[in-house]
Order: structure tokens, then sequence, then C-alpha cells
């Protein structure tokens, strides 16, 4: 299938992988996953979810689970406030040990239709608002190539913070290689704008103490924008370096988002006039501008306790 215009696109990720649906599911958007099934994999899961928490755990609109030790089967059901609701089963084998499939997820009005290797397969029912999905989660056994969602041709214009593909910022806004190493330092070619979006994709070390991720003003020792979680102290510092000096520090969250040894995921969004941060698809924080002048911001800096396993900006 050729797909021309993604409003976003998720390539090669980490499984388990839980990642923010960027401006929500809209009625006639497709999801399109490409993965391969392992020979040995005995079930994996899709999962439509509203945030990613895990404490409570975060409702699934749509769970999507292929089985196939003993007689290969797609469970489908939806959990609503911690409580499994009634599974739905299809005895069919849509997918196939040891090759790669495509699959299609059609987002409908009052339900979902998914289809694998150009043949449908089920569709399912809403049982929760499609308003409230805004994260995508993927585990078990599978290995996942390619995700992209596909916003419908009479959709309008890609929301806030997603770059239209066929534009001079598609998956390339920082200037680096493919070196991942740490320190890292990327520039940012033309600087940040309004409805930027920096992804990052990591996992913190098993005995971590803490790790940076700075917005850098170009030639200059400022840092307009510095995160900074601490994990033996289990707080998220914020804050600003500007004219050789700190400015006041933001620590207060209602949760830690980070754990020792586990993958994680964070977006900054850029807004007119603060800086937006989600990890694992539940947001955490906003965060005051003080650099005013944004185009100014024109560097990504990542070092600390962690790997770093993917970076984009759309």
């Amino acid at each position: 299938m050729s797909i021309t215009n993604p409003k976003q696109t998720v390539l090669n990720p980490t499984i388990p992988f839980a990642g923010t649906i960027l401006g929500g599911l809209q009625p006639g958007e497709m999801v399109l996953i490409q993965g391969t099934v392992p020979s040995d994999c005995e079930r994996f899961q899709v999962d439509f979810t509203c945030g990613n928490s895990t404490k409570p755990r975060a409702d699934i609109a749509f769970h999507f689970n292929p089985r196939f030790k003993r007689s290969p089967c797609i469970v489908c059901n939806t959990l609503q406030r911690e409580s499994w609701g009634k599974e739905e089963i299809l005895h069919k084998k849509a997918f196939t040990l040891g090759s790669t499939f495509e699959m299609i997820v059609l987002v409908q009005k009052d339900e979902f239709k998914v289809a694998v290797n150009g043949a449908h397969v089920l569709q399912y029912k809403h049982r929760l608002d499609l308003d409230k999905v805004d994260t995508l989660a993927i585990s078990g056994k599978v290995q996942i190539q390619a995700i992209g969602f596909i916003p419908s041709s009479n959709s309008g214009p890609p929301p806030p913070g997603v770059v239209n593909n066929r534009g001079p910022l598609a998956n390339a806004v920082l200037s680096m290689s493919d070196d991942l190493s740490l320190p890292f330092r990327g520039k940012l070619t033309n600087g940040l704008s309004v409805g930027h979006t920096i992804t990052i994709k990591g996992q913190t070390s098993l005995y971590p103490h803490s790790f940076l991720v700075n917005l850098r003003v170009g030639n200059t020792e400022d840092i307009a924008f510095h995160l900074n979680p601490r994990m033996k102290a289990g707080v998220f510092i914020r804050n600003s370096y500007l004219s050789e000096c700190w400015g006041p520090e933001e620590n207060t969250l209602p949760s830690f988002p980070f754990s020792p040894g586990e993958y994680f995921e964070m977006i900054i969004l850029c807004e007119a006039n603060q800086f937006k941060v989600a990890v694992n698809g539940v947001h955490h924080l906003d965060y005051k501008h003080r650099v005013q002048d944004l185009s100014r911001i024109t560097e990504l800096e990542i070092l600390g306790d962690l790997q770093l396993l993917d970076i984009k900006l759309w």
C-alpha cells in the first residue's frame, strides 16, 4: 500500500511500544502496521488506549489479540475501569507464523474495521468514545517495521504539531548522523517554531541517577528548556539557563513517569506560549517559554544515564 501523506509515522519501534497518537483518532482515518510474526510467537496484541497509565491501568478502547497456541484465534475486547468486558473471539488464521504482515485498522464513526494482508478480518463496535483514544500500544512477541497514521482525504489539515510528509521537515528537522551515542547533540536546522514536536525514545539505565534533555540557544551557553528527571529522588526538574544564571526551578508533578531499566517515549510539543511534555502517552507538564524567539533554539542536547534509541522532530 502506497502511503503518500501520513500524519504520523513510527519506524522500527522497540516492543513493547506505547506512542501518542498526534491529534487523536478521527473517523475515516486508517492505521497501518507492518511487521513480522516470529515462528515461536504464542500471542501479541495491538491496543488503542485512553492514555498509558499503569496504576490505575488506562482504559483500552480496542484490544486486538491474535493467539497462535493450540487453536489460532483473535480475541477482541475493551478494558474499562480496570475491568474487561465480554470477549469477541474470531476463530480465523489471519496471521502466519514466521511471515510478514500488513494490518490496516480503519476507524469509523461506530466501529473499527481490520484487514490483514489485503483481506477483511473483522469489525469491532466502539464501546468507549473515540475521542478518548490517544495512544497506540503494541506488545507481545512481534516485530514491527513501520506504523503509519493516514488521515481521511476529507478530514482536513493535519492537527497542530504534525507536519505533512511532503514538506521539507519530514522526519529530518534534526541535522545529525545516525550516531545516537551520548552525549548527543543535534542541530535544529531552522530553529524551533510553533507546532514542532520532538519525540525522544530511550531506555533508562538499570541503576540510573538522572539524565538531561536541553533545548539550547545556538552559539551561546543559554538553555531555553532544561529537562532533568532525577531517578533516585523521583523528581522531574524543569528550568532555563539564561545570561549565565539559572531561573526559578519547576519540579512539582502528580507522578514521576520514569523507572530504572525501562523503555520510554517522551514527546515535547512546542506551542505559542509554552512547551507541553508527555511521557509514554500521558501528558505530564507545561512549561512557559522563557526564550520568546523560538527560532534561536537550534540545538538539542541529551546526556546522562540512558540509552538513546531514536529521535524525531515533526
